[in-house]
């Protein structure tokens, strides 16, 4: 039996100090009632983490035993990978994150075990007023300079800072110095990687009473110093009026849709991640009869061809796919 119906998968959490509720009030997880949640993973094929199908035929299985069951479903006219190459989160950013950077594909292949990078991009879903995401050097900050300000607790003082706004989307490539700030809802697009470098944790201690870990070396080693500043996407229009493309990279493609009736989405032969981000849609596949509202996410695989989806109220959706 092929591959070809929707998938809906069950989120996964992680309960960082930096997280808060809004995953389980704003976005509708099923968090548990009680402690903080900092991360939802909602599509992951790495290692012993793994989305596990909640729908139809395959529910029960992880999303690493799809991809080594039905390559060609899933991948379609794309070159099937060993796992998953995506990996999509929302992020409660109740405290600031540490300032931290990842490797790319080539210095993550070095590492034991090997990785891939990461490259990554936010949609901002809600900044309070006054959130900041620290994206980037600023311009001409050196290897040099960077390990002077590690040394004099400076680190803050070397990143460029942004106060984004709701809609916004930021494009953080492997090798770039980043960090979100307290008071933002983020939704993450990235490759299925979680090798991160600690640089600077603003002096705190973990759930342990203990100082978190820092890796200042593997840092400094691993930051591109000629990238310099993030600056916010800028939309680019599509041959469809209601679809705008965010981020064009060599790892991913991120389009935003907007639209307030009727819609098919993936019918290029390749699969789609989806994330419903406001209002609400109505599938009729028959494995995926229902309406989705805020926070619900699927993966249409590409055996699945296009999916008809109804918009019940006006509808903003992401869309993540392979170039």
């Amino acid at each position: 039996m092929p591959l070809n119906y929707p998938l809906i998968f069950k989120p996964t959490f992680r309960d960082y100090i930096w997280g808060g509720r809004r995953l389980g009030t704003v976005l509708n997880k099923p968090i548990p009632e009680e402690g903080i949640f900092a991360e939802s993973w909602e599509v992951v094929d790495h290692g012993d983490d793994q989305s596990v199908v909640a729908n139809g035929p395959e529910a029960g299985k992880t999303l690493g035993e799809l991809v080594q069951q039905f390559p060609k479903d899933l991948f379609g006219v794309k070159t099937p990978t060993k796992t998953f190459p995506l990996l999509f989160k929302f992020l409660d950013a109740n405290r600031d994150l540490s300032i931290q950077v990842h490797p790319d594909d080539a210095q993550g292949a070095t590492l034991d075990p090997p990785d891939l990078g990461k490259t990554e991009a936010w949609y901002i879903l809600d900044a309070e007023p006054g959130a900041k995401v620290y994206v980037g050097l600023k311009a001409g900050v050196t290897r040099a300079d960077l390990a002077k300000a590690v040394e004099a607790d400076t680190v803050i003082d070397a990143m460029h800072v942004l106060e984004p706004q709701a809609g916004d989307c930021l494009f953080i490539p492997a090798t770039t110095a980043h960090a979100l700030g307290k008071g933002l809802l983020v939704a993450e697009i990235q490759q299925a990687s979680n090798t991160t470098f600690r640089l600077y944790d603003w002096g705190r201690v973990g759930a342990d009473g203990k100082p978190r870990t820092l890796h200042i070396e593997q840092s400094l080693e691993t930051i591109d110093y000629e990238k310099g500043p993030v600056q916010p996407q800028k939309p680019q229009a599509t041959s469809d009026p209601d679809i705008e493309r965010l981020v064009t990279c060599d790892k991913f493609v991120l389009d935003r849709w907007e639209f307030h009736d009727r819609k098919s989405i993936g019918d290029d032969k390749r699969f789609h991640i989806v994330a419903v981000l406001e209002g609400k849609v109505r599938s009729t596949h028959a494995q995926l009869d229902q309406a989705l509202g805020k926070g619900a996410t699927f993966l249409i695989p590409a055996a699945c061809g296009p999916l008809p989806l109804k918009a019940v109220e006006p509808t903003v959706l992401l869309d993540m796919y392979l170039p």
